[in-house]
């Protein structure tokens, strides 16, 4: 198997244990499919969240900074929400529930990502600048899941719904999809009037 997920912090498993044990947080979740599940809900896979903010071409390698922990819930054979964590100065704290196609285009990336040779570490990379969000395929599969240093040599998988003019679901190479982003991010010229 070509992925090696890394472990989540227990604090963070234990936030959306609690959470998923408690009757309140899910029936107040805006989770419709979490909210009718039939039988016991678990913590499947936790992916880290990382952000990459503020794109603008400097000539430096990219950085993100992991921000939180998603955890896929299944309810018997399917998975029917995620729950995310995030960091606060007292340790790992669930945040919220979500459903919607970035778990379904999710579970889809993981199972291209399997097919593919080379040994990864998979991650989930937002870009939400563009609203965007990446199944990140990180080279270096024992890397501490904090390492914020893509690697030009590292894969991005952009989840459906990507942003206009980029496929979903089509791997691109770090370097070459940072590119695009950081050239849609980049505005224009203006065109110099005459005198």
């Amino acid at each position: 198997m070509p992925l090696l997920v890394p472990p989540a912090p227990a604090p963070a498993l234990r936030s959306v244990l609690a959470a998923l044990g408690s009757p309140t947080a899910v029936r107040e979740a805006r989770t419709p499919a979490l909210r009718s599940a039939q039988g016991p809900l678990s913590p499947e896979l936790a992916l880290p969240l990382h952000v990459l903010d503020r794109m603008v071409p400097t000539g430096r390698p990219p950085r993100t900074r992991l921000t939180g922990w998603r955890f896929l819930i299944r309810s018997g054979d399917r998975t029917v929400a995620a729950a995310d964590t995030m960091l606060t100065p007292d340790g790992w704290a669930f945040s919220h529930f979500c459903e919607g196609p970035y778990i379904a285009s999710s579970e889809r990336a993981l199972r291209q990502a399997e097919a593919m040779n080379g040994r990864y570490q998979p991650r989930l990379l937002s870009v939400p600048e563009l609203y965007m969000l990446n199944l990140w395929l990180h080279g270096e599969p024992e890397a501490d899941a904090s390492d914020d240093m893509p690697l030009p040599t590292d894969v991005l998988v952009p989840l459906a719904p990507a942003p206009p003019g980029i496929a979903s679901h089509h791997p691109h190479r770090v370097a070459d999809l940072l590119t695009v982003l950081t050239n849609r991010l980049t505005p224009a010229p203006l065109l110099s009037q005459p005198a």
